[in-house]
């Protein structure tokens, strides 16, 4: 049996039958699993494959319908069809399937070397060409986001794969084999260039003169037509390198072609050397690294012909940089510096390349009397007369590639350097550019900047105001120009008397204006007038996005639109440098550039800001509750479930959650308050709620507590008794996991009194709040008595989604008190109720309990296999709080045990993660017990190998800074380790020490916890 996916998918039997599994979401699922041969594919992927991002309420079992129905299909082939976790998994020979087949076939064609191995390549080519039966692969399939990536990526196999062999039968002189394929293959996609430039090759080499220079303009009509775009250099060299050698006359039908050149004009008495570089800019501070990287690209070093694009925003340097260094290079460009500003960026109309071009032929000794009149014969003329020069050519200021496509030097010895405030990712495809991105000063080159300008003592005799004021001019080399060109004008103030201008958000675009031409403003404004619509649209309403980075699925809920709109007007905004892309698909702004979006917003309506923010925060409310509901099932929503704007993002499990999250934190943090002074308490609190357990699970315990009391503030205001004692006990949970435990206490109570008789969920998560808080203050005996209270309102209201938070809070409880066999019970009982979630949070805190509760019951066995589940648990959850109580733990017991080396990793691992969750006191101690393991004078060497070996990026925190300030390892006695006594602090939910003391076969009294903990 074959499986065919190079066009519509299919089954071919053995004896040549084609089987089309029924219908197209079955077929998409072979195809997926075929294409992953060997690997597990995962539930969630089939779904986006079949149904994209909204799959139906029945998915899974549809998806089990078709995964039997097509093991059915291949019971008798050598494929098997498995279940593997988390999905499912097709083993068998990748001979047998076409696309691996085709992989396969062009890989060993890739290596074999020309010119030697031109004709088993192009045989392995034919062969793998042969292997497609459509036009496109997976025709048959759902039309979803992920087939279309699927399936173009395996059409752009395809491509190159046909240029690859077209290629090869060049070198073979066999060029006129390939022309019926590269002629359907143009017709197909008649922009893709370098096809285009091949069946010009390809038919130049068959004798057809006529056919190609007819391929060439039909390629050259069509990129004009659909893009705009003249011929890329692929396209243009293939027409020259045809003219050139056969310059037989074009059909009279035929336009003229657009590279020929007229005849060479005699040039009178050339210019060597003619520079039109500008003057250098006065003041010129920093860019070193920049410098060196021209150089390296298109200095006097470079190997050959080069070709750099120097991309930053409005104000970063771009032209200064350039000119500077071109200056220092000129030597090395003995033929002559060309200069054009192209205005692609700037006020009226862009530059006309046929102007450029005349003034370039005009520098290189052509008279004005033999200029050609068209723009295409300049640019073929100037082709031919930079070939054999050593030239330098800076075009400035570049709109896009149309720009430059004309004004490329022919000549290998020429070196080309643009500049542009837009990405030009077509001259970096397309003409191999390479690409430097200019961003802000360096910290040091702005207050050298500044210093230039206003003098050295100036800057240095307040520091401090200089930096601040570099700060907030986003260390941009115009912004600092106009701040100094103030500060200048005004030589009786002081530096730190313009900090309150531009610490002003009101007034900084304003203070950076020299109320002439040059402002941060006109500069940005030139750059907005080249965007569409919806990306202006997006970067005003991106003002009231709170975030320091914004992703598509917000940009998708601002705009009221699909991702795929959203991505495009990020996109065309990260183009122009008005955002940048640090992390892929995570898109941040420079303040500047955030006020100036600000700016216009203020101009739009004014129920547009409010709209935004109603919008982004029910886009927040309706991604946090689905996270939420992984870490916590059965979590309460307080009204309508939040409805989700155009795209919500793909959460498929806890770990994704919470790194989604992590990202949108201070987001979250910011739209509660946002949506607060909007008076939209309800919102504001509701969202606050819902993220206080992904704030636990993340482990953000300082942010978290601001959110919550902004929540609580919110709650209050709506006067909701439910939503306020929510809150109240949200907020005690918080302040008892940071040790503030009257605090806690105090709203607790409140909580729990605003909800008595109600017997509802809130009275129920109260009273679990008041018994950790209890526990906290040491009352132990109360908390248990609190803890089974709430179990048991739960149980009588039928309360069983909420039953978990009661039950493995109270198994710490009872083993804060001593009562390990309760605990142990408590602590299962709460994950029976967890079974099908087993990465939720009090999943893993009730493991985290019934591994303390078997350590104390003396079962070491049974101990340390659940211990090992645990931190193996909440790793893979990515729950960074839990593990690191799990870590802690786990090396205290394997201490415990006489284990030092396999402690080792563990506490290095719980180190590292205390670190991320900004825990010093713990961090502290860790450190001390590390250096004491490794400092202890009768540590065996094996430990000592350990603790240098050990893996992770806390490596250097033990047995390299001695023994800290009141660490005291105790000596080893004869016959073995010495174990090392530390206060282990208590951290609930579940993460608690026997208050009779160290847990582990001894038991012996030992001291209290100093805090308790909450989940």
């Amino acid at each position: 049996m074959f499986i065919r996916l190079l066009g519509p998918v299919e089954l071919r039997a053995a004896d040549g039958r084609a089987v089309e599994p029924a219908g197209a979401k079955r077929c998409a699922v072979l195809a997926l699993l075929a294409l992953e041969l060997g690997r597990i594919v995962p539930v969630e992927r089939l779904f986006e494959l079949l149904w994209g991002e909204a799959p139906p309420a029945q998915a899974r079992a549809a998806l089990q319908g078709h995964i039997a129905a097509l093991r059915k299909q291949i019971a008798d082939s050598p494929f098997t069809l498995l279940t593997r976790a988390p999905g499912y998994r097709l083993d068998g020979p990748a001979e047998l399937v076409d696309a691996l087949l085709f992989e396969r076939l062009t890989a060993r064609a890739a290596g074999e070397c020309a010119p030697e191995g031109d004709e088993p390549a192009a045989k392995l080519l034919r062969e793998a060409l042969d292997l497609w039966h459509g036009a496109a692969a997976l025709a048959n399939l759902p039309g979803t986001d992920l087939r279309h990536a699927v399936a173009d990526r395996l059409d752009r196999h395809r491509t190159r794969a046909l240029e690859c062999w077209a290629e090869r039968l060049l070198r073979l002189g066999r060029g006129a084999d390939a022309v019926p394929e590269l002629e359907h293959a143009t017709e197909a996609d008649g922009l893709y260039e370098p096809l285009a430039a091949l069946l010009v090759r390809c038919l130049h080499q068959a004798g057809r003169f006529a056919d190609a220079l007819t391929a060439y303009h039909r390629a050259r009509r069509r990129l004009a037509e659909e893009l705009g775009v003249p011929p890329g250099r692929a396209l243009q060299s293939a027409v020259d390198d045809m003219l050139a050698a056969d310059p037989t006359p074009a059909p009279a039908d035929a336009a003229p072609p657009a590279p020929a050149a007229p005849p060479a004009p005699r040039p009178s008495a050339p210019r060597p050397g003619a520079s039109q570089l500008p003057r250098r800019a006065a003041g010129f501070v920093g860019r070193a690294a920049e410098q060196r990287w021209l150089d390296a690209e298109c200095g006097g070093q470079r190997r050959s012909g080069s070709l750099a694009v120097v991309v930053g925003p409005a104000g970063a340097g771009k032209t200064a940089t350039v000119v500077q260094w071109a200056h220092a290079a000129a030597d090395a460009f003995p033929d002559g510096q060309l200069f054009a500003d192209l205005n692609g960026f700037g006020p009226g109309h862009r530059t006309d390349p046929a102007d450029v071009l005349g003034r370039f032929l005009r520098a290189l000794g052509v008279e004005e009397r033999e200029l050609p009149e068209d723009r295409f014969a300049r640019a073929a003329l100037y082709r031919a007369l930079t070939r054999g020069r050593r030239l330098l050519v800076v075009l400035d200021n570049a709109g896009d590639a149309e720009d430059v496509a004309d004004l490329l030097p022919g000549g290998p010895d020429c070196a080309t350097v643009i500049t542009s405030r837009s990405s030009l990712e077509d001259v970096v495809v397309t003409e191999g550019a390479a690409l430097l991105r200019l961003g802000a000063l360096p910290a040091e080159d702005a207050l050298g900047l500044l210093e230039h300008l206003l003098t050295r003592a100036r800057v240095r005799a307040e520091p401090e105001a200089a930096a601040t004021v570099a700060e907030l001019c986003d260390r941009l080399p115009l912004a600092l120009r106009i701040a100094a060109a103030r500060l200048a004008a005004q030589p009786g103030w002081a530096v730190s008397d313009l900090v309150p201008e531009l610490a002003d958000e009101r007034t900084r675009l304003q203070t950076l204006d020299t109320q002439g031409t040059i402002s941060v403003r006109s500069a940005l404004g030139l750059t907005v007038r080249r965007l569409s619509a919806t990306a202006v649209q997006l970067l005003a309403l991106l003002a009231a996005h709170p975030g320091p980075e914004a992703d598509a699925h917000a940009a998708a809920a601002l705009l009221r639109t699909d991702t795929a709109e959203a991505r495009r007007a990020l996109g065309s905004l990260a183009a122009h440098h008005l955002l940048t892309e640090d992390t892929p698909g995570r898109y941040r702004r420079h303040d500047l550039i955030r006020l100036y979006g600000a700016e216009l917003l203020d101009e739009r309506p004014e129920s547009d800001r409010a709209d935004a923010t109603r919008a982004l925060v029910d886009h927040f409310l309706a991604a946090a509750a689905h996270g939420a509901g992984l870490l916590q099932p059965g979590l309460d929503s307080f009204g309508p479930p939040a409805v989700p704007g155009p795209a919500r993002p793909r959460l498929p499990d806890v770990r994704s959650a919470l790194d989604w999250f992590r990202a949108e934190e201070p987001t979250i943090r910011g739209l509660v308050t946002s949506a607060a002074d909007l008076g939209d308490h309800q919102r504001a609190w509701r969202l606050a709620y819902l993220a206080n357990c992904l704030y636990y699970g993340a482990g953000r315990r300082t942010d978290r507590l601001a959110c919550l009391r902004a929540g609580l503030r919110s709650a209050l205001l709506t006067g909701d008794p439910a939503a306020v004692a929510s809150m109240e006990a949200s907020t005690a949970r918080a302040l008892s996991g940071i040790g503030r435990a009257e605090e806690a206490h105090r709203l607790a109570l409140a909580a729990v009194a605003r909800t008595e008789g109600t017997g509802g969920s809130v009275h129920v998560h109260a009273v679990t709040v008041l018994a950790v808080a209890s526990a906290a203050r040491g009352e132990h005996a109360e908390a248990v008595r609190l803890g089974e209270r709430a179990i048991a309102l739960a149980d009588a209201h039928g309360l069983a989604e909420h039953a978990p938070f009661a039950l493995s809070n109270t198994a710490a409880l009872h083993g804060f008190a001593g009562d390990a066999g309760q605990a142990l019970r408590r602590a299962r009982e709460a994950r029976a109720l967890l079974a099908e979630h087993p990465q939720a949070t009090y999943h893993l805190s009730a493991m985290v309990n019934e591994a303390h509760a078997l350590q104390q019951l003396r079962r070491p066995a049974e101990a340390e296999r659940a211990w090992r589940e645990t931190t193996e648990r909440c790793r893979a959850a990515g729950a960074v709080h839990l593990q690191a109580v799990a870590e802690r733990h786990y090396a205290d017991f394997l201490l415990d045990a006489d284990r030092p080396v396999e402690a080792t990793p563990h506490l290095r691992s719980a180190l590292c993660l205390y670190e991320r969750l900004g825990d010093a006191g713990l961090v502290r101690q860790l450190e001390r017990r590390l250096a004491a393991l490794s400092g202890a004078v009768t540590v065996a060497p094996s430990v000592r190998r350990a603790l240098a070996t050990a893996s992770g990026p806390c490596r250097r925190r033990a047995g390299e800074r001695g023994s800290p300030c009141g660490a005291s390892p105790h000596r080893a006695e004869a016959g073995g380790h010495r174990r090392l006594t530390t206060v282990r602090r208590a951290c609930l939910p579940g993460a608690y020490r026997s208050a009779t003391g160290r847990a582990g076969s001894g038991g012996q009294p030992g001291p209290r916890p100093r805090s308790g903990g909450e989940a």
